[in-house]
């Protein structure tokens, strides 16, 4: 009871100079640092969101700076939604982040005006931090260098890509490690952290490259005429026309060796096409080639069960 009466008398003696220059001073101050927390919080937001909206526009921009912009579109169409998809939920993970971080650092700067000693707090904060840096130093690393290959857009679920330690289609991006499936159907999981260079095969669009030989002693320029009317058919045909991003072109002779002289053709196609495109063109070459008359490099071998060519040992 005598307590409270001898607070009574100290608060009713309390002047209103006293008074405000304790509302100015302490509560002022928590007031400015909540603010500026939450601008900050905000801010980085933004920041975040302009990341986020320039991630996901950068491989369209790409896709409509070469030739066929629409078709290649069109067939990532699906891709590109798993790429915005991945990207905004990268963006969410960096606002929480974000959150925690200017959140923490608010925190504690209304506990160090308060009056609560911070000492002890954060020395048994920074001995639990180097602990944890050196046990997982390698995860940090991983998820960092995840966090750039999904903003930087270095591949997607879909790319086939060359790795360093190995070649496969990409099966599915997180951010510590990449699910790669190679050719032989074998499934790899590698570290982000742990990938130093990319080569993406499939990004934007692909390259196809066919070399077809003729005997040395054939006309190069009635060869060279017969693969241009077979690949402007093809580039004419509906089948192909959603695939060939331009009309393949017959760059000439590639080299002479061995008794046969070389021509290639280069075929610009959608990411991870042109494999089926560079069959389909040694197929009709084939077939152009047989109907002209222009030989293949010596010796051809007889057919199975035949005789042998005139002119080699049976």
């Amino acid at each position: 009871m005598q307590t409270v009466s001898a607070t009574v008398t100290s608060l009713s003696t309390v002047t209103w100079d006293e008074f405000t220059a304790w509302l100015v001073g302490t509560p002022l101050l928590i007031i400015v640092t909540l603010v500026v927390g939450f601008l900050a919080r905000l801010l980085l937001h933004r920041v975040i969101d302009r990341v986020v909206a320039t991630a996901t526009s950068r491989r369209a921009e790409r896709l409509a700076a070469i030739p066929g912009a629409g078709l290649a579109l069109q067939a990532v169409g699906v891709a590109q939604t798993r790429h915005v998809q991945r990207t905004q939920t990268m963006g969410a993970l960096l606002k929480s982040i974000s959150t925690f971080v200017v959140g923490g650092i608010t925190a504690l700067t209304v506990l160090s005006l308060v009056g609560i000693p911070l000492g002890p707090m954060l020395a048994s904060a920074s001995v639990g931090g180097v602990a944890l840096a050196f046990g997982a130093q390698s995860l940090v690393k991983d998820f960092l260098s995840g966090i750039f290959m999904i903003i930087e857009d270095q591949y997607g679920v879909g790319d086939v890509i060359d790795t360093g330690e190995v070649i496969g289609t990409v099966e599915n991006v997180s951010l510590r490690v990449t699910q790669l499936r190679d050719a032989n159907g074998m499934t790899w999981y590698v570290r982000n952290g742990e990938i130093v260079r990319v080569g993406n095969r499939t990004q934007g669009w692909s390259t196809a490259l066919v070399d077809v030989a003729i005997a040395y002693d054939e006309d190069v320029e009635k060869a060279t005429a017969v693969i241009r009317d077979v690949v402007e058919v093809m580039d004419e045909d509906e089948a192909w026309k959603g695939i060939l991003l331009e009309q393949p072109n017959v760059v000439g002779v590639e080299s002479i060796s061995a008794g046969a002289i070389t021509i290639r053709i280069v075929a610009k196609t959608v990411a991870n096409e042109q494999f089926g495109v560079q069959r389909e063109m040694r197929e009709r070459i084939k077939r152009a080639f047989d109907a002209a008359g222009v030989r293949s490099p010596q010796p051809v071998m007889p057919p199975y069960g035949g005789a042998a060519p005139q002119g080699t040992a049976p």
